[in-house]
């Protein structure tokens, strides 16, 4: 057609264009900017790749499994059985939990995968223990009735149970590596497992021994108190010491580098079997003689979990220390004082650190308002020393809760300096053990831009806690003026050049970064974290990838 467009063959339709190579251009330039654009591609892909559907599929299908445990377990016990045994079941949870959050504060992990571990086992596992140990119970009832009850507390409960249970950590080896990368964090998760399957499995057990003292007319004064004593009082790290070795075998196989294939394979199934092994024997031990529980209990379970517990308090240990070898190459780099490496490898420097920002802001804040600068970290104010800040308050001084506000903000800044110091040098030793992060390199330059995002008010607070604990570094210089902070008299260094000598680290030194002058530490308001953005610099620390 001479007008360049194909005539329809139904009379009021539209023209189609004629695709001419030659005047493509002048076709397309009439299509719109992409922000005026009404239609967008859409990404199509399966269903089970959207994050947001599997988070809902796994809790929908752990809130499912709940919900029918608890069914069959009032089925079992009785509606007042079952509030008695939930009542008592749930005394033990939070002294567990707290033990097992403890033991990994050194880097704690997402509250979502302690959650899902402890609803996994409370959940998942309890229903896959009940059904699984009722089928084979029955089943060996049929040929051997005498021996049913035993041989399903000794050979299938224990297999059946520590599979389950082990699902739940297997799970967070495999997709939430980042956040599983030792010993310890295979611990907590067991330890989060088994402790959730251990408060469901006593809803049960004192369930039923509340319906015994009901029809023996005892109420409380014999079964249901002796089932919680044992239970709940005795042996509460029961259910989580079995699992912990599962726990501690994927925690072996997370540190261990990808080469040594028998180690990474052999670890977690040992750990598996010496969980199975222990459970088997704690179950069997009422049927070995008529005081085989009190021998097991105390020739075997007690010192098990002593040792247990000072492995894992050593390995606690160890993390670290950890931070005290890694991070001072970041502090020759500049990108740390020389003080922080061993701060930050203190728990209680850490605190102090906290406690002294929080109370340093909100001191600043309250008393002396926007206008003038807080003091520095062991000095007191040049117009009110620390204890008469309030009685000389000037009238632009601000309310006290927003004072209070102020200081909860510093020390939630020193908070997150600390977090993000702890990945950093988590991510190091990594590297160093032949197991390095894929985004090393990435992951490295966030985390740094995030430190230095909070580095003028965490970093004089980490410096005074580190001489108000006496960790300086060896061949720091000595004894500088002393100067009063509160009731203590402590040495207060001169403020150090922010990266000191020219570092071996040649990539950092050309960062853009390091040549900043150091803003002086008084600002009377923390710093806000701003969304991250990519810092300005020259080139990534590692041309080649992580460390050797």
């Amino acid at each position: 057609m001479s007008d360049g467009s194909v005539q329809q063959r139904w009379q009021g339709q539209p023209v189609v264009p004629v695709l001419q190579e030659q005047r493509v251009d002048e076709i397309l330039a009439a299509v719109p900017e992409r922000s005026q654009w009404r239609y967008r591609p859409r990404h199509v892909a399966p269903l089970w790749r959207n994050k947001t559907f599997r988070v809902v599929a796994v809790f929908a299908v752990l809130a499912l499994c709940g919900v029918v445990i608890l069914a069959l377990v009032r089925d079992q016990t009785g509606t007042e059985g079952f509030l008695v045994g939930l009542g008592l079941a749930v005394l033990p949870v939070p002294a567990l939990m707290s033990a097992f959050r403890w033991l990994g504060r050194v880097d704690p992990r997402p509250w979502r995968n302690l959650l899902f571990a402890f609803a996994w086992g409370a959940c998942a596992a309890a229903l896959v223990a009940i059904l699984a140990n009722s089928f084979a119970t029955r089943w060996i009832a049929g040929s051997d009735p005498g021996n049913a009850d035993t041989l399903g507390a000794t050979v299938i409960a224990p297999v059946v149970e520590e599979s389950a249970k082990a699902a739940a950590v297997l799970l967070l080896f495999l997709f939430r590596r980042r956040e599983f990368t030792g010993l310890v964090d295979g611990a907590v998760a067991a330890g989060f497992t088994a402790t959730g399957f251990a408060f469901t499995e006593n809803i049960l057990y004192l369930g039923n021994a509340f319906g015994e003292d009901q029809q023996l007319g005892t109420a409380f004064a014999s079964v249901t108190v002796m089932t919680f004593l044992i239970r709940a009082v005795m042996t509460p790290f029961a259910h989580p010491l079995f699992t912990v070795m599962t726990g501690i075998g994927l925690g072996i196989a997370a540190s261990t580098a990808p080469g040594r294939r028998f180690r990474r394979i052999g670890a977690p199934l040992l750990g598996l079997a010496l969980a199975m092994g222990m459970h088997a024997l704690w179950n069997g031990s009422a049927t070995f003689t008529r005081y085989g529980f009190y021998i097991v209990y105390g020739a075997f379970m007690v010192p098990v979990f002593g040792l247990i517990t000072w492995l894992l308090v050593r390995a606690r240990r160890q993390e670290l220390r950890s931070l005290a070898v890694e991070l001072p190459a970041y502090a020759e780099a500049g990108w740390l004082t020389p003080d922080e490496p061993l701060a930050l490898a203190s728990m209680r420097a850490r605190a102090l650190a906290r406690n002294a920002a929080r109370q340093r802001y909100a001191t600043a804040s309250g008393a002396y308002g926007r206008p003038h600068p807080a003091p520095p970290y062991g000095q007191p104010h040049p117009t009110a020393p620390y204890g008469h800040a309030h009685a000389h308050a000037p009238a632009h001084a601000k309310h006290p809760k927003e004072a209070k506000e102020h200081g909860r903000a510093a020390a939630r800044a020193v908070a997150e300096y600390e977090a993000f110091a702890t990945s950093l040098a988590f991510l190091r030793r990594q590297a160093g053990r032949g197991t390095p992060d894929p985004d090393f390199a990435a992951r490295e330059l966030e985390l740094l831009h995030h430190l230095w995002q909070r580095r003028d008010v965490a970093g004089p607070a980490l410096a005074y806690a580190a001489r108000a604990t006496h960790r300086r570094p060896p061949g720091f210089p000595p004894p500088w003026p002393h100067h009063a902070y509160g009731p203590h008299t402590y040495a207060v260094a001169p403020a150090p050049s922010p990266y000191g000598a020219p570092s071996p680290y040649a990539p950092y030194a050309a960062q853009p970064y390091g040549q900043q002058p150091v803003p002086p530490y008084t600002a009377p308001t923390p710093h806000t974290p701003q969304p991250y953005t990519p810092p300005p610099y020259a080139g990534p620390p590692y041309a080649s990838g992580p460390p050797a």
